[in-house]
């Protein structure tokens, strides 16, 4: 459309932006929860690379770190610490290979690698830490804070695992690390007791048991029933009565120590492989089930995108339809059927009207525009048949105007030809002539407005008229017609029905010929026999007219509008178009060579006809018109005299003919 977008286009903008929301949105939950179930179903390659490895390290970092508080304490065995020590860089080193294979990679995200790394970095200071405890460079305290760097960044390495499976088994999973943390607590404790020979820190041996307490809560209470059902096995009562007795102040062997603390941490450890398993055992189903629910999902997501798609082009569609149609129906309402009935009301016709509903489809706003356009259509129809009616009225009104000044200008010609018969006067008589013809003019502009208003002049003649003493009629009847000549032409008639009209019509266009030209100039009139009839060439040497003024009027003469009361320009073209549509006559103006305009009327061959030989006169006599003509006034000076006799030509083109109104 000229104006912008068409409806169908704004629609499928308005119903695709939210459709492509919709699409995105579900693509992304779908990809989201796929991707969260690939993290579960990755599980098993992360604890069987990462988990495993890392708790190993972190048990036998556990196991070096007595043998090196053994070494503080001065009770060292060198082949024990040797074997400690080789058993961390073992693990240590299958940690490495597992963890940085191919496969176990491509199961860790970015932040799992990172804190990898974090491992890495804090095994690789297990060399200095060692030629401390060699140096004896480390107190009880030190050496468990340094040692605690290990397991500190494999806990947080276990969280980010924590954090890659579900609701669910992230709480287990939180619980789980907690558990290992209780046990590296018990470690702790253990070492900072044996390294101290039974006299610890006791402000620091206080801070450890009370964080282990309170993680031990704190996991019990994120596992469940199966996984916290190892550790209610842990003989962990006479651990908390020997940290008692020795934060109390009392004395406590280190054998004592171990006999309570050896035995809760075996089986604390053992406590911590079950419930791993078990976790494990449990997190492959989880990412099954949520892969599972996730195709449901995303499948119902699938259906339900489809479905919107489906309806909402459908609906998209009837709704441009609809509107489609209704815009139809207001076009041709508005370009064809009104414009057609508007021409048949102008025509005179009084066309059956239906009254035929506009579609209006089952959408309630275009129904009611539907509607408010059929309201709209009836009352223009009433408009159109009113307007009709007052213009016909109008029409009638001057019409009858028209007629009864027709029927007092001839009873004025009539009295004025009664006169010049018997006045004798020349001066009396020239006045009567000049009148005459000033009737006659008044009658041809009463015509004029008859014909414009629909009717017909009412005049004619029997038999052929030669189109020169058609043509001089005319002239006659022209308010300057001394400055008129016409050459003689071909002996050629015209049909007697015709003669009235073409009359006319050659007064119009050579009265506007003098009117727009000098009161010296010449108005010449020519005629000859062409191959489609008989052209008759008025040419003035006035003014002229410009290319565009000649293209308008030549349009109008074409095609001669209705006539319109309110247009008062150019009447004489109104009346010209529609005598040469009456009559088949084609009149064509263009530029003249002399600066004015030429005016070309071409008669067709079929107005065309042998002319009557003109009757002898006798002598001194005027001749008497035929039946139903009249004297007129006299021939202009200027205008070429035919076979006739002067008084004969008047008699015979100024009289009203036959069928006066």
């Amino acid at each position: 459309m000229a104006a912008g977008r068409s409806i169908r286009s704004k629609i499928i903008v308005l119903l695709a932006l939210p459709l492509a929301s919709l699409v995105v949105l579900w693509g992304y939950a779908a990809s989201h929860t796929t991707h969260d179930a690939a993290n579960l179903l990755r599980v098993d390659t992360i604890w069987r690379g990462v988990v495993d490895h890392a708790d190993l390290l972190v048990a036998r970092v556990q196991q070096e770190r007595l043998a090196a508080a053994e070494r503080l304490a001065g009770a060292d065995d060198p082949v024990k610490v040797g074997r400690t020590r080789a058993a961390v860089d073992e693990a240590s080193k299958a940690l490495t290979d597992s963890a940085t294979s191919d496969d176990t990679q491509s199961a860790l995200n970015a932040e799992m690698k990172r804190q990898l790394q974090a491992v890495f970095a804090a095994a690789a200071r297990l060399p200095e830490i060692r030629r401390q405890v060699d140096r004896g460079a480390l107190t009880p305290s030190r050496l468990v804070e340094e040692y605690a760097t290990v397991s500190d960044a494999v806990w947080r390495l276990y969280a980010e695992f924590a954090l890659a499976t579900d609701l669910e088994l992230y709480r287990r999973a939180n619980g789980l690390i907690a558990a290992d943390q209780v046990r590296e607590l018990l470690s702790r404790e253990h070492a900072l007791v044996v390294a101290a020979a039974g006299k610890p820190d006791l402000q620091l041996l206080s801070r450890i048991d009370g964080a282990r307490t309170w993680q031990f809560r704190r996991a019990m209470t994120d596992l469940d029933e199966e996984l916290r059902a190892p550790y209610e096995k842990v003989p962990l009562a006479p651990v908390d009565r020997a940290v008692a007795t020795l934060t109390s102040g009392g004395e406590l062997t280190v054998a004592q120590w171990r006999a309570a603390m050896d035995p809760a941490l075996a089986v604390y450890t053992e406590a911590m492989s079950v419930s791993g398993e078990a976790l494990l055992a449990r997190a492959e189903p989880a990412g099954t089930g949520i892969v599972a629910r996730a195709a449901v999902a995303g499948l119902v997501g699938l259906v339900a995108v489809i479905l919107s798609v489906v309806v909402a082009v459908r609906m998209g569609r009837g709704l441009a339809r609809e509107l489609a149609g209704l815009r139809a129906a207001a076009q041709d309402l508005a370009e064809v059927r009104l414009p057609h009935l508007v021409e048949r009301l102008k025509r005179g016709e009084r066309p059956d009207i239906p009254r035929e509903a506009i579609p209006s489809g089952t959408t309630t706003e275009i129904a009611d525009v539907a509607t408010a356009f059929g309201s709209v259509r009836d009352t223009a129809v009433e408009a159109a048949v009113g307007q009709a009616v007052l213009r016909e009225g109008v029409a009638e009104a001057l019409r009858n105007l028209a007629r009864r000044s027709q029927s007092l200008v001839q009873r004025q010609l009539s009295l004025l030809q009664e006169m010049q018969g018997q006045t004798e006067d020349p001066e009396a008589l020239g006045k009567l002539f000049k009148l005459d013809h000033l009737t006659t003019r008044m009658r041809r502009h009463a015509e004029g407005l008859v014909l414009l208003t629909g009717g017909k002049t009412g005049r004619a003649w029997r038999g052929a008229i030669p189109v020169e003493e058609v043509v001089t009629g005319a002239a006659a009847q022209v308010e300057d017609y001394t400055r008129v000549r016409v050459y003689p032409m071909p002996e050629c008639g015209v049909s007697g029905l015709a003669v009235a009209d073409l009359m006319h019509l050659f007064a119009e266009l050579i009265e506007n010929a003098a009117a727009f030209s000098a009161p010296t100039n010449e108005v010449s009139v020519r005629g000859e026999v062409v191959g489609k009839g008989f052209a008759v060439e008025i040419e003035d040497r006035g003014f002229g007219m410009d290319a565009e003024q000649l293209r308008a009027v030549n349009a109008r003469l074409a095609a001669p509008p209705d006539f319109n009361p309110a247009d008062t320009e150019r009447l004489g073209f109104a009346v010209v178009a529609l005598l040469a549509s009456r009559h088949g006559v084609q009149v064509t103006l263009k530029a003249s060579p002399y600066g004015g305009t030429t005016a070309v009327v071409l008669l067709p061959a079929d107005l065309l006809e042998q002319p009557e030989p003109a009757p002898a006169a006798a002598p001194g006599r005027v001749p008497q018109p035929r039946q139903g003509q009249a004297r007129g006034p006299g021939l202009p000076r200027r205008v070429r005299k035919v076979n006739r006799s002067p008084e004969e030509v008047r008699a015979l083109l100024q009289s009203d003919g036959e069928g006066t109104p």
